[in-house]
């Protein structure tokens, strides 16, 4: 039980440090104040989520888990491609749904993968899943 909540709270912190990431790759971008108003709740609330995940990861003597490397520079020259093709709250919307997107799915998969992970561990990544849920349903307006 306790490997699998670990293992389950390494994913969702490093969920959390690529959706910080991915929103702070946005700034660099001319967005209107209402899209970086709502990107910088966003991202706070990700800070929140992944700081409540370490200290939990603290409590089992364990420490975070970087986002996957590969992913991570995907996401990076896609968001800059894409971004230079179009520069406004239309393409960032889309680019940061699709993030949501993945981050639903994985942190879906490592529940399932991680049956036996403890019910904390488990409801972290479901607040996880339900930010990105909402992120996505606010980034429609901007569609």
């Amino acid at each position: 039980m306790q490997d699998d909540t670990i293992k389950l709270l390494k994913e969702v912190d490093a969920g959390c440090k690529m959706a910080i990431d991915s929103i702070d790759r946005m700034e660099g971008f001319h967005m209107g104040p209402d899209m970086a108003h709502m990107t910088e709740c966003y991202k706070q609330k990700h800070q929140a989520l992944q700081q409540e995940v370490t200290k939990m990861l603290h409590d089992h003597g364990e420490t975070g888990k970087a986002p996957n490397t590969m992913a991570a520079m995907m996401s990076k020259t896609t968001t800059q491609f894409k971004m230079m093709m179009r520069e406004d709250n239309h393409q960032a919307a889309k680019i940061l749904m699709d993030g949501c997107n993945m981050g639903i799915q994985s942190v879906s998969e490592y529940i399932n993968k991680y049956k036996a992970a403890s019910k904390e561990s488990i409801s972290i990544a479901k607040s996880l899943i339900k930010t990105e849920e909402d992120f996505m349903c606010d980034l429609k307006k901007f569609l």
